[in-house]
């Protein structure tokens, strides 16, 4: 089992909005892992709050998590996931960033959208809600 795990944005939005799969799935990785998020993953979070509030209970909610913040390697992975699938695949620059971040750290991502991440190539991709049951590990 990896010693980190990272979650895509949307496994996180679903948690907050308090749906089962997604809080299962994290208490799951959470006995397992580490849990890691992508400080993109943590700005698009954060500019989905709509008031001190959201951004309070947000910031408390990450405290579980590792934030990995970009660096020059990731920088660069992200421009290559770009040149290589934006046009074929059309990538998104924040799904090319956060997509870097899990293969320079080498790292397993669970993701909802695995359409916006399947075609990369040495991205270890963990099924949603599926992440750290049994059938996963045997699918």
């Amino acid at each position: 089992m990896p010693q980190l795990v990272i979650f895509d944005t949307d496994v996180l939005i679903d948690a907050g909005r308090r749906i089962d799969d997604a809080i299962s799935c994290l208490q799951r990785a959470e006995q397992k892992a580490t849990l890691g998020v992508s400080i993109i993953t943590q700005m698009e979070l954060m500019v989905g709050c709509r008031n001190k509030s959201e951004f309070r209970a947000l910031e408390k909610f990450l405290c579980r998590f590792q934030i990995l913040g970009l660096n020059e390697n990731i920088g660069n992975t992200s421009v290559d996931l770009i040149r290589h699938y934006r046009l074929s695949h059309g990538l998104l620059i924040a799904d090319a960033l956060i997509a870097a971040t899990a293969l320079t750290t080498r790292v397993p991502f669970v993701t909802k959208n695995r359409r916006d991440y399947r075609f990369i190539e040495g991205l270890e991709l963990l099924s949603y809600p599926k992440a750290f049951t049994l059938e996963e590990n045997f699918s």
